[in-house]
């Protein structure tokens, strides 16, 4: 991944909503979610949420579709595995990690995600 994607993914994740859709449909799979059952999932006017969802689709990071009158949002599993691949490039001082290691001498535990 060159750094303008890498950037641009990032700057696109860097906001709470926007994450929070796209967290959002990496855990509805492959069958995506319809815009309004995002809206309506995450509590965001349907004007917001077009504003988000056209920012994560310009980063790259999740796609949409038309079927029928409906838009329908996946996540875009290559894109995000691309961008998890070049953060973590150099970890490890580019050896190949344990699964359960961190990166340097002083990293940090790895902590569990809660769930709200």
């Amino acid at each position: 991944m060159d750094s303008a994607a890498v950037i641009g993914a990032l700057g696109a994740l860097a906001q709470e909503h926007r994450l929070a859709a796209f967290r959002l449909l990496v855990q509805a799979g492959d069958e995506g979610m319809p815009a309004g059952a995002i809206a309506e999932a995450l509590g965001v006017p349907n004007s917001s949420l077009s504003f988000h969802l056209a920012q994560l689709t310009r980063a790259g990071l999740i796609r949409q579709e038309r079927q029928s009158r409906s838009l329908i949002y996946t996540a875009d599993y290559a894109a995000m595995n691309a961008l998890l691949g070049d953060l973590t490039e150099n970890c490890c001082a580019g050896a190949a990690c344990a699964p359960d290691a961190g990166c340097g001498s002083g990293a940090a535990p790895v902590q569990e995600r809660k769930s709200a």
